[in-house]
Parts: C-alpha cells; sequence; structure tokens
C-alpha cells in the first residue's frame, strides 16, 4: 500500500500527508477548496492548519477527486458533519471493478442520523452500488506532533482480521506506531465521546480547580464513554487502549487540544458563537454533545458529565452550575458500569 490520497486538508490530514509522504510513500492531498489547493501547492504549506511541517516535494496537492482514483487506500480526514458528503462524491468516481479501502481519521457521529463514520460508508456504498473495506483510524495523536516525527501510536480498526493487519504492517512506520483491532464500534464512540470530556476538562482548568477536579473528571470520564460504548456493542478493553484512556488523557491534558480551549472560553464567560468565529478548526465536541447525549439516552445509557456540557453548550448553562450539578448528584458503588 504505497499510493495513499488523503481526503480533507485540514490540520490531521495535512499531518498524515506529510508523515506518510516524508516515509517514502507516494500521497496525494486533495482539499475541497480549489483556491485552497493551489495556495497550498504554490506555497508548500499549510499556514492556515498546519504551519509547523512544510509540505515535502513528492507530496502532491489537489482539488480533483478523480486524481485519488490510482490509490491503494484513501483517508478520509474530513469533521464528521462533512463526512458523508466526501465519501458519496468519493465513491460516484471510484471505478466499480475494485472495492473502495477507506480509512476513516474522523472523530465523530452525524448529528442529524446519528451514524458513526464505518455506517456512513456502508450507506454510501450501497447507493453508490460500489463495494467499500472500512477502517477507522484514532488515538491520542495531536497532529502538529505527528508531522514533524514526534512519536506516536494509534488503533487501526476494521471488521475484517485479515485486513486489518494489512493495514497495520503496511501503515506503521519508526515514528508512528499502529496496533490492529476488530472494535470498529468501541473505537469510534471512544473517539467521539471523549472531545466532550474535554470541553469539560477546559471548564476545570478556566475555572483554576486543579489537578483533584481534573484527575475525577477523566477517570468518571471514562466509565460515560465505556458504558456508552459498550451499549452500543463495543468491547469494554477497548476503552483502556489508545483509541479510550490514551485519546481521552491527550485531549483533556494537552495544550493542543481544541475542545480543551472551548471549554477554557467557555469558563472565562465567552460566547459559544464567538469562541468558535474565532478560530478556524473544528471543535468536534461541540456538535458532538447533543448527538452522544441522544445516543446514550437511545439505550439510557447514563452520562452525567456529558449532558451537563450539553446544557452548557447548547441551552446557555453556567459552567459553576454544571461543576456543582455533578458534584451534588447521588452517591453510589465506584464499580458501577
Amino acid at each position: 500500500m504505497n499510493r495513499i490520497s488523503v481526503l480533507g486538508a485540514g490540520s490531521w490530514g495535512t499531518a498524515l500527508a506529510v508523515h506518510y509522504a516524508a516515509s517514502g510513500k507516494s500521497v496525494k492531498l486533495w482539499a475541497r477548496r480549489p483556491e485552497f489547493a493551489a495556495e497550498l501547492e504554490a506555497e508548500r504549506i499549510n499556514r492556515r492548519y498546519l504551519a509547523n511541517a512544510p509540505l515535502p516535494p513528492s507530496l502532491e496537492v489537489t482539488a480533483d477527486l478523480e486524481a485519488a482514483m490510482d490509490s491503494d487506500l484513501v483517508l478520509v480526514v474530513v469533521p464528521s458533519h462533512g463526512f458523508r458528503e466526501v465519501v458519496r462524491h468519493y465513491l460516484e468516481v471510484h471505478p466499480k471493478s475494485r472495492p473502495a479501502r477507506m480509512i476513516s481519521a474522523s472523530k465523530g457521529v452525524e448529528t442529524e442520523t446519528l451514524a458513526r463514520m464505518s455506517q456512513v460508508v456502508a450507506e454510501e456504498a450501497a447507493t453508490a452500488g460500489r463495494q467499500a473495506q472500512f477502517a477507522v483510524l484514532s488515538g491520542p495523536s495531536f497532529a502538529a506532533e505527528l508531522a514533524v516525527g514526534a512519536p506516536t501510536a494509534a488503533v487501526i480498526a476494521t471488521a475484517e482480521t485479515e485486513l486489518a493487519t494489512e493495514l497495520r504492517d503496511s501503515l506503521s512506520t519508526p515514528s508512528f506506531r499502529l496496533y490492529s483491532s476488530s472494535d470498529v464500534v468501541g473505537v469510534e464512540l471512544g473517539g467521539t465521546a471523549k472531545n466532550v470530556i474535554a470541553i469539560a476538562a477546559g471548564v476545570v482548568a478556566g475555572l483554576g480547580l486543579g489537578h483533584n477536579t481534573l484527575a475525577v473528571l477523566i477517570t468518571r470520564g471514562l466509565h460515560e464513554i465505556s458504558r456508552l460504548g459498550v451499549a452500543y456493542g463495543g468491547q469494554v478493553r477497548t476503552f483502556s487502549g489508545l483509541s479510550g484512556l490514551g485519546d481521552l488523557v491527550l485531549t483533556c491534558t494537552g495544550g493542543l487540544s481544541r475542545n480543551r480551549q472551548i471549554g477554557i472560553e467557555l469558563a472565562k464567560g465567552r460566547a459559544l458563537p464567538e469562541i468558535l468565529a474565532s478560530s478556524p478548526f473544528v471543535g468536534e465536541g461541540v456538535r458532538n454533545s447533543a448527538s452522544v447525549a441522544r445516543l446514550a439516552g437511545a439505550k439510557g445509557v447514563e452520562m452525567p458529565i456529558t449532558e451537563q456540557m450539553m446544557q452548557v453548550v447548547w441551552q446557555g448553562k453556567s459552567v459553576r452550575e454544571a461543576v456543582s450539578a455533578l458534584m451534588t448528584r447521588d452517591l453510589k458503588e465506584e464499580s458501577e458500569l
């Protein structure tokens, strides 16, 4: 698998494209807007989303989806709310003679349908009359660090065991170690729900509540994520791994976490529209706070941190009221999952 196309020229898509091009693979980076693709091709750096990593000379930038047709696999790295449209357009031009190998590196679920990205690909492939092999890539990984070669590890999950091994072996590099998994549901939901907990972690930091509070939040947040994932068929062990605990710790503590930064700004009293307008980056936790709460409600899963963050983000509840509500809940056995 030496020919890779990356659909999405945000920070994470660019980082993956830069990393694999630097490792010797033939890589094409697709940008939705032709003018942005032309800018990247001319300047050879993504100043808007990833200014610390120049594009390797071998990396090809394009705004034409058909340019990805000769790739061995496609990494789809766009926000969850734009994922279906990109997948649909790609499958329309992908040849029917061979399966489309698609890896989602997006963390989220659709707001309207609550579909995971694996479900989106399956639905769109059926509509387009195409075969698709799907995998999800997730784990504790900041784009800016991967792009400069900082040692990073993640999980590649697919229901096809042989494909998981093949992808793991082909896509691992000396600085990007991959572990294979068959738990697509667990990996997808872990990557989605942790963004909501990260907003709460930002609130903790913004209010200056300290390490005691943060440790409680991460621990209980992991309980919430695990309950949700298991309810939808995920494997409980997944949530103690890289795509569960690992990703949760990174996004709740790292200064590069967009969702954590949103929580910090909310704690300062800034309005959400103002926060979102001030940054080009997408904070998936904002949209997915409501989506995850709805997923939890559909299965009767208790997710108090998520519920409070949903009320803060969408209903204007004050962050101090949310903290108080969490601390005054009924007491219970810690082992309850």
